[in-house]
């Protein structure tokens, strides 16, 4: 498939979303989704209470998977910390054993001179130029000798404060493996109770548990779009905008992994932030940070590029790409896709470029 095909498959995909959106929105009152399904005879659970069990189980191994990838970050800095400390600590032996060196042949001077100390022998001398030539090479030795000294004090004292610090950032970086450690059992734990929870049911029902998902996701676009937000939405993309869209785009398909940053797999601050190294600009690894760190902007400001920041914890993230939609890594089990902005319970919008 050419360029242009792909290019008109992304967007016709995304037309084609906002027309859903905007068909759903005129559709009668329960149109656009079924009725809630009922109880299957012998369970105790509807598959809508599944549905929604499995959506919260899913949005908990995405806050864990965020504090994997927190942790993960900060291991990498830590890691980069202590190998340029261990530089600085290797070169500070190497100048601290040549200072020694330096002292030592000036302490074999005075003992080969059998211990009479240059000053000593300066007052003996008969002669009145050697007295004052010896005067000045006294007072340059003395200062050389202070200077060498003072530098192998501060040499000891870095060497010191290198080790002190080394330390600090091995054990942090111990910390940080165990919280990864701690995510990752939890993420582990979570999809777990969701394969187990599928694997109950039958094919039919699974079918059926999709279609509730998505219903669930386009009654919340429906809303989202009925209260006339897009009208408000005009903001065009700058050029690195566009190329952070274009490298999102070209993701579509791609599964999600927790942990992943591709180039095969992602999950979806990590489709995010490697979107935006692409267009050249580096943001955090994380939702939560993109969160915190990002400057903020208002919904009707909203371009393509910015990132659209969901739930109250800030555990997801997807990419805006223009007409109501995203393009994201939704969960375990699931590609990267486009969907609707409003699909989800929206906390904010950020934007990587100013």
């Amino acid at each position: 498939m050419g360029e242009a095909d792909v290019t008109g498959k992304r967007s016709s995909t995304v037309a084609g979303l906002a027309l859903i959106c905007a068909t759903a929105v005129l559709s009668a009152p329960g149109a656009a989704h079924a009725s809630p399904a009922k109880p299957t005879p012998g369970k105790t659970k509807s598959l809508e209470d599944v549905r929604k069990e499995i959506e919260k189980l899913y949005h908990d191994a995405g806050v864990a998977t965020d504090a994997y990838n927190a942790a993960e970050e900060k291991s990498e800095k830590q890691s980069k910390q202590i190998v340029k400390l261990a530089r600085s600590i290797t070169k500070g032996q190497q100048k601290l054993d040549k200072l020694k060196s330096r002292a030592g042949a000036a302490a074999r001077a005075q003992y080969r001179s059998g211990g009479v100390s240059s000053e000593a022998r300066l007052m003996l001398s008969d002669d009145p130029q050697q007295f004052l030539e010896g005067a000045g090479r006294m007072r340059e030795g003395q200062k050389a000798t202070k200077g060498m000294l003072t530098e192998l004090e501060r040499t000891q004292e870095d060497l010191r404060i290198y080790a002190k610090d080394a330390t600090a950032q091995w054990k942090k970086l111990e910390a940080n493996r165990k919280s990864k450690a701690e995510s990752k059992k939890k993420i582990k734990k979570k999809i777990a109770d969701v394969e187990a929870m599928e694997a109950k049911l039958e094919k039919k029902e699974l079918e059926r548990l999709r279609k509730l998902e998505e219903e669930a996701q386009l009654k919340k676009q429906s809303a989202w779009v009925s209260s006339g937000v897009l009208e408000d939405i005009k903001g065009k993309a700058t050029g690195p905008g566009k190329k952070a869209v274009e490298f999102a785009t070209a993701q579509l398909g791609k599964p999600y992994v927790w942990g992943a940053e591709g180039p095969s797999s992602y999950d979806c601050s990590g489709l995010t932030s490697k979107a935006w190294a692409a267009a050249g600009q580096g943001i955090p690894r994380t939702s939560q940070e993109q969160w915190k760190q990002l400057p903020r902007i208002d919904i009707k400001n909203m371009r393509p590029g910015d990132l659209i920041i969901y739930h109250a914890d800030a555990s997801h993230v997807g990419m805006y790409v223009g007409d109501g939609a995203i393009v994201h890594a939704p969960r375990p089990g699931r590609d990267v896709t486009v969907a609707g902005a409003g699909s989800m319970k929206i906390l904010g919008v950020v934007r990587p470029d100013k």
